[in-house]
């Protein structure tokens, strides 16, 4: 399944602030949580509305409605917990999990330590958030994470993504759909991504 990237002008523009390593804390967060409620809105190009009757100050009418309890949004910490205010944006309702997951600086592998999602998480679309998708190691162990727990409808969130990440996810996960904003170059030798916008959850949080 090919990654849906949002090739638009706004994101372009948006993205090179990010970027830049002199745009301070507070700034770096509005747009990460802009972008990520941009991408929100893509990934729920196929909701299915259930129609119901709408009484207008005018007339009664039939619309579209979104079940909004069918959704649940999933942060792998640190870094995806900036992505939550802009996904609730779009779906307020939605329930929260999250995953705990540290890379090593050594192996580059992830390492879990906190793993918490919502009941019922089998019957609900399940939109993972991480604003860096690098070397794919922690995306496809939250997925598997997931998929043990009975998720099957799963889509991936991701505001810069790796070629070598997004080939790791599409290896071991080919039923889940990546959406992001931007596919850089490739990932150095430490596994951040290149160009990228450096240490995305140091930026985040100022811890360094």
């Amino acid at each position: 399944m090919e990654p849906i990237v949002l090739n638009h002008p706004l994101i372009e523009h948006k993205l090179t602030i990010l970027r830049d390593k002199n745009t301070g804390t507070k700034e770096f967060r509005e747009i990460a949580t802009e972008i990520a409620m941009i991408l929100c809105y893509e990934a729920m190009k196929d909701a299915k509305l259930e129609k119901v009757e709408v009484q207008t100050p005018i007339a009664t009418t039939v619309s579209g409605k979104l079940n909004e309890d069918d959704y649940a949004f999933i942060p792998i910490l640190r870094a995806g917990i900036i992505m939550v205010d802009g996904v609730l944006r779009v779906i307020p309702n939605a329930k929260i999990g999250h995953i705990g997951l540290y890379r090593d600086e050594k192996t580059l592998k992830p390492i879990k330590y906190y793993y918490k999602v919502p009941k019922g998480i089998e019957n609900r679309t399940v939109l993972l958030l991480d604003p860096m998708l690098a070397t794919g190691g922690s995306a496809v162990d939250a997925i598997s994470m997931i998929k043990e727990d009975g998720a099957k409808k799963i889509k991936f969130l991701s505001i810069i993504s790796a070629p070598e990440g997004i080939a790791k996810v599409q290896k071991e996960h080919p039923d889940v759909q990546i959406y992001t904003s931007s596919i850089d170059d490739h990932l150095n030798e430490n596994g951040y991504i290149i160009p990228g916008l450096g240490d995305a959850g140091d930026r985040i949080f100022g811890t360094k």
